[in-house]
């Protein structure tokens, strides 16, 4: 087997697997394997912030809204050709994580995570109370998109197409210098500025990042729900979003993804049982935490060391 499948093997395998879900035939998995990689992008944008900077932030699901609304509004109320709103939508995200990025790099911590709390809150009272143009707390509903992507099989190829682009661009940027100085600054910020890294400047332009793809799974989000409503910019959609993260494992890249995919396993197991899923739920993540402080890829990584090496 070359190197470069040997190394790579799980990543092919899980794109393979991907690639071909749809010949099953079922609907069921397209729309539930769908929704898995839209939240899974959502989280692999937040870590960012949290897993490599070292920022916690409580708000990031008004750049998921902003997106969205977005997108959604200029394809239907103003009827702009899809790409054109595509491209809108991730400009609004982008320009709306850099204006209160200026204000949110500025503070640490707990200051940090209380600005992006209120951020985020006001977006969604902007979407709730803002009626004439977001449809207020009933929604932004009947959004036009392509013809091609009524179909859900090819709105599944589209969401996995733009996913692993996102992906592969999100892990570049991770594995490069700008990568590295993001995890310097989350070690000891006060010891990166020493060692000349622009701290401010770095911790924007992550949070920049971040934003712009929060936006794109919003943008997908609005795509495949044909509607946006406000509760998608409550604190607990954001809550939702770095519980992936922490049962993932916030210090790995893979992380995100595979708490997605937890969790949605998890919510549909236990929701066949009883109706009191979140009480259990709850209950089952504060052992994985407990028992793996880093998550599932780490987990992982310690079965991989000390079990699969070892035969």
């Amino acid at each position: 087997m070359p190197f470069y499948v040997r190394k790579n093997f799980w990543t092919i395998t899980a794109l393979a697997l991907l690639a071909i879900l749809p010949l099953t035939g079922s609907r069921y998995s397209i729309d539930l394997t769908t929704q898995v990689l839209i939240y899974a992008l959502f989280a692999l944008s937040l870590n960012i912030l949290v897993g490599y900077l070292g920022n916690l932030s409580f708000g990031h699901a008004a750049f998921f809204s902003i997106g969205g609304y977005t997108c959604a509004i200029l394809l239907t109320t103003y009827n702009f050709p899809f790409l054109i709103s595509f491209l809108t939508a991730l400009a609004f995200s982008a320009i709306a994580a850099f204006l209160i990025g200026l204000v949110c790099v500025r503070r640490n911590h707990m200051y940090f995570a209380m600005l992006t709390l209120a951020f985020g809150m006001l977006v969604w009272a902007i979407a709730l109370k803002w009626r004439p143009v977001t449809g207020g707390d009933d929604g932004f509903v009947g959004i036009n998109i392509p013809t091609i992507l009524s179909n859900p099989i090819n709105f599944y190829y589209f969401t996995l197409l733009t996913s692993i682009i996102a992906t592969y661009a999100l892990w570049t940027i991770c594995n490069s210098t700008f990568g590295q100085a993001m995890i310097a600054i989350r070690e000891n910020q006060n010891r990166a500025l020493f060692l000349g890294i622009d701290t401010q400047s770095i911790r924007l332009k992550a949070f920049v990042i971040s934003g712009i793809f929060a936006g794109l799974s919003g943008i997908l989000f609005a795509l495949y729900n044909r509607g946006m409503y406000p509760e998608s910019a409550f604190w607990t959609e954001s809550g939702q979003v770095l519980i992936m993260v922490l049962l993932g494992g916030m210090h790995s890249f893979i992380g995100p993804i595979l708490g997605a995919i937890a969790l949605y396993s998890l919510e549909i197991f236990i929701n066949q049982f009883t109706e009191y899923w979140q009480i259990v739920l709850g209950g089952i993540l504060l052992i994985v935490v407990l028992i793996a402080p880093e998550g599932l890829a780490g987990g992982v990584i310690w079965v991989e060391k000390n079990f699969l090496k070892k035969s």
